[in-house]
């Protein structure tokens, strides 16, 4: 995409889709999908958080983009590739097992903003923790100076049942609360919401969503 056309096209999607946000929540384009150029005008339009899920996808177009643009980690990141990404990122999505941890620890060379990722929906195919296992990694994580916890993430259960959707993201809000109460006041942040969900999860309290298609797709 590199016409005026497909500049005009990007500016447009941007546009309708803060005018329904409406400053509700932050948005992460989950730019997987698209290159430099197109990231490039998605800056210029007012989305300059952008979040990949491969290593090298990220490093291989991160410098081909303006200064200004964050970089968040939005996949699972394996543990053998955190020393070439983890100094290359604003914010880890993803952080759920202290084997991560340990290897942030060793190559972040400053504390590194990350939400833990939480299996609320209970489906094998979904990566994170169980929600009974929240407090303990909460505590287990206090333990690692280069990771500052700011919140949650999870990814709703793929079903068409929106109230079960909803409950998904209810449910996160309850365990980020639920938490804060217990004493880690620090937790602020949370990531939900897709472009086909984002407007439920801000409904029920996302204050970052992971948009790509309705960013990027006729």
């Amino acid at each position: 995409m590199t016409g005026e056309v497909d500049k005009m096209d990007i500016a447009n999607k941007v546009r309708q889709v803060l005018g329904k946000i409406n400053g509700r929540a932050k948005v992460v384009a989950a730019s997987k999908y698209v290159d430099a150029a197109e990231i490039t005008e998605l800056a210029a339009n007012g989305i300059m958080a952008m979040g990949e899920n491969r290593v090298d996808a990220l490093l291989g177009k991160k410098g081909r983009v303006p200064v200004g643009v964050e970089w968040h980690f939005i996949g699972s990141l394996q543990s053998r590739k955190v020393k070439e990404a983890i100094n290359e990122i604003s914010c880890l999505h993803s952080l759920d097992r202290l084997s991560l941890a340990k290897e942030i620890e060793k190559h972040r060379q400053e504390p590194l903003d990350c939400l833990v990722q939480v299996n609320v929906s209970g489906e094998a195919s979904k990566q994170g923790i169980t929600p009974e296992e929240l407090p303990g990694f909460l505590s287990a994580l206090a333990g690692y100076p280069k990771i500052r916890v700011t919140g949650l993430m999870t990814m709703a259960p793929n079903t068409d049942d929106k109230e079960a959707v909803r409950a998904c993201f209810a449910g996160l809000r309850k365990l980020r609360d639920v938490a804060n109460a217990q004493g880690f006041s620090q937790l602020k942040e949370l990531s939900m919401g897709m472009s086909n969900d984002y407007l439920i999860a801000i409904e029920e309290g996302a204050t970052i969503v992971r948009l790509g298609s309705v960013l990027f797709e006729d």
